[in-house]
């Protein structure tokens, strides 16, 4: 009997995170009906459920990178495997942030807290960098065989 540990792992990691990732869901929208009960305004309700619903989005995605490249019986070269799930996972990492920055700003700019506009900046900047950063990546990364 063959036990591949690697494939194991990356089985269990994977459900462990699909898991997590749908209780986040769940999560948020107990939550938010939960808050929308107790006063809380239909817009920063929504809000809230799109920002946990980004976190979801992400963690799915880990589990999806990590059941297609380690799940699997292909063995490839790390360059190989890194060009392939880097930008799938860093493109959603990328708009969660843009995503979240954006959420920051509408906000900031309800609540007239124009002075805290530089968090949500910064993470829209950080995004851009990221973005840049994998294109520089995949650029003078090799290429697979």
């Amino acid at each position: 009997m063959h036990f591949n540990v690697q494939k194991i792992f990356a089985k269990t990691f994977a459900t462990i995170f699909f898991t997590l990732a749908g209780f986040v869901v769940l999560a948020s929208f107990g939550g938010a009906i939960n808050e929308y009960r107790h006063g809380e305004s239909l817009t920063q309700v929504i809000i809230k459920i799109i920002n946990s619903n980004i976190i979801a989005i992400a963690v799915f995605e880990l589990a999806m990178v990590i059941n297609k490249e380690y799940g699997s019986d292909n063995e490839h070269d790390v360059i190989v495997l890194l060009r392939r799930t880097l930008p799938r996972f860093i493109g959603t990492v990328c708009v969660a942030m843009a995503l979240e920055g954006l959420i920051m700003v509408i906000k900031y700019s309800q609540l007239d807290m124009a002075g805290n506009l530089y968090y949500p900046v910064a993470i829209v900047i950080s995004a851009g960098f990221l973005l840049i950063s994998l294109g520089v990546f995949l650029k003078y990364a090799p290429r697979g065989h």
